[in-house]
């Protein structure tokens, strides 16, 4: 990834920052130029909380170029406390406790490296948000 784009897209990635309308109040992620509600010019930022729940899940053991390293890892949609749905990979759960509903917060992660380049690619996966249980 180039450097320009990285930095555009750094706090979109670290923090999940989106957009607020200033029309109808709608919540975008990732930002847009319009919001997808009422077709108005969107342009306020808004830093989502990181917190939501799984909202369905899928394993994924055949990767894409680039993610091989991680395979097999868990895939989900997740619904943010504010509204909008996000894909992002689930870290730090283990099958056994992962279910639809689950609450779920947002953390920055390694995605991938880049290889040839060694560049290191970090951005946002979710993490239970129920303690763990001790025996």
């Amino acid at each position: 990834m180039e450097n320009a784009r990285h930095w555009r897209l750094r706090r979109q990635r670290y923090a999940l920052v989106g957009e607020v309308c200033p029309h109808c109040q709608e919540k975008i992620f990732p930002p847009r130029d319009i919001c997808p509600g009422c077709g108005e010019e969107a342009r306020d930022l808004f830093e989502f909380s990181g917190r939501g729940q799984v909202y369905s899940f899928t394993k994924v053991s055949d990767a894409p170029i680039g993610y091989e390293e991680s395979a097999p890892y868990t895939i989900a949609l997740v619904q943010l406390e504010e509204g909008p749905m996000v894909t992002a990979q689930l870290t730090d759960i283990n099958d056994e406790q992962l279910q639809v509903g689950m609450p779920v917060e947002m953390v920055t992660r390694k995605l991938r490296s880049d290889g040839e380049r060694g560049m290191l690619v970090y951005g946002y996966k979710f993490r239970s948000a129920v303690p763990a249980q001790v025996a």
